[in-house]
């Protein structure tokens, strides 16, 4: 395997990057509420909001490959996923007992009635254990319909096996080739689809694979490459950078226009995000927003059942929709929030101690 660049060797932290991070949840969130309020992404301020997914797994190659090139060798393939599930899978199983128990409650949709004790306790494991399972209509057919994010959290964990067993061990120039590959098998997928949002459902399920496959590798080739780019565009500049890709104007080339976002852009925004100084203030802001963002990601879809519910039951008005998603945002923030700090950090915190102790 090619030599990693010493400039990487500091482990220094990337603070823009966790904070673009938190931008991308953020968006994430917003673009979900409004799925149920337009129409068609045509007519929706954040219509690419999609994207942030492929955002999500272009740093992750490149943050695994920061992370654990030049330890994965010593520290061996079992401890590394040992590693990777004490980070990933806590919010896991707490989106999944969210949604379990937002889908029992909802008071303006939903008809649990409908479901066998047996057949929500399997969709409930299934869901718990990342194994896709696309079984209720009501739910569009998510591969985890207790917990639609999910579905990017199963090609993380397949990211993350594929890197720990052939990744980490190719040159440079191989994963090169991969990548040439990826693309062409992204390219066939926003073609076809004209879409580049698949992989959620059990309909585009390899929609998914082909997001990933491409992201994760270039992301990974970043670093590899040591393609930084020195700059001084800030937080704040390319948070609006990233924006701008999640609510780039619709046409006609949409497949294209989010074709060439994800190939080139979004590995350009990593590049720039990874060299960029922070100023001053906005370290907290980068570093809070960074932690705040998977726990957001996990957990906020209950809430947005809620809604989406809400909405067809009740037709409310556009004045009171405002409000609602305003208050909506600051209460799923605030209980990310708390999912970080009452569940998942300790829940990391305790099986790590254990983790050293065996």
């Amino acid at each position: 395997m090619s030599t990693i660049p010493a400039t990487l060797k500091t482990k220094q932290h990337f603070e823009i990057l966790d904070g673009m991070r938190g931008v991308a949840a953020l968006a994430v969130v917003v673009f979900h509420f409004t799925e149920f309020l337009f129409p068609s992404y045509d007519v929706n301020f954040i219509g690419h909001g999609f994207l942030a997914v492929d955002f999500f797994f272009c740093l992750s190659g490149f943050v695994i490959g920061y992370a654990y090139d030049d330890r994965i060798g010593k520290m061996g393939v079992l401890e590394f996923f040992k590693s990777r599930i004490i980070r990933l899978h806590p919010l896991v199983i707490l989106g999944s007992v969210l949604g379990l128990i937002g889908f029992l409650v909802d008071p303006f949709g939903g008809h649990p009635e409908a479901y066998s004790v047996g057949r929500l306790a399997l969709i409930f494991v299934s869901s718990m254990l990342l194994i896709p399972f696309p079984a209720m209509q009501e739910r569009y057919f998510n591969l985890f319909s207790f917990n639609a994010p999910a579905w990017s959290l199963f090609w993380e964990y397949i990211a993350n096996i594929v890197y720990a067993f052939v990744l980490y061990r190719l040159a440079r120039k191989y994963l090169v080739v991969l990548l040439v590959i990826a693309a062409a098998a992204l390219s066939f997928v926003a073609f076809h689809a004209k879409i580049l949002s698949g992989g959620w459902a059990g309909e585009n399920f390899w929609e998914g694979g082909a997001r990933i496959f491409y992201s994760f590798t270039a992301g990974l080739l970043v670093y590899r490459f040591n393609f930084i780019i020195k700059n001084k565009l800030g937080f704040i500049g390319l948070a609006l950078l990233l924006l701008a890709a999640l609510m780039m104007p619709h046409s006609k080339w949409n497949w294209l226009a989010q074709l060439l976002v994800v190939l080139f852009y979004f590995p350009l925004l990593i590049a720039l995000g990874a060299g960029a100084t922070l100023s001053g203030g906005l370290k907290k802001l980068c570093n809070f927003s960074g932690n705040i963002s998977y726990p957001l990601y996990m957990t906020h879809y209950v809430g947005i059942w809620f809604f989406g519910n809400y909405v067809i039951s009740h037709k409310p008005p556009t004045s009171q929709i405002v409000y609602i998603v305003i208050a909506g945002v600051i209460l799923l923030v605030g209980m990310g929030y708390l999912a970080m700090v009452a569940y998942d950090i300790p829940v990391r915190k305790y099986l790590s101690g254990k983790r050293q102790q065996g």
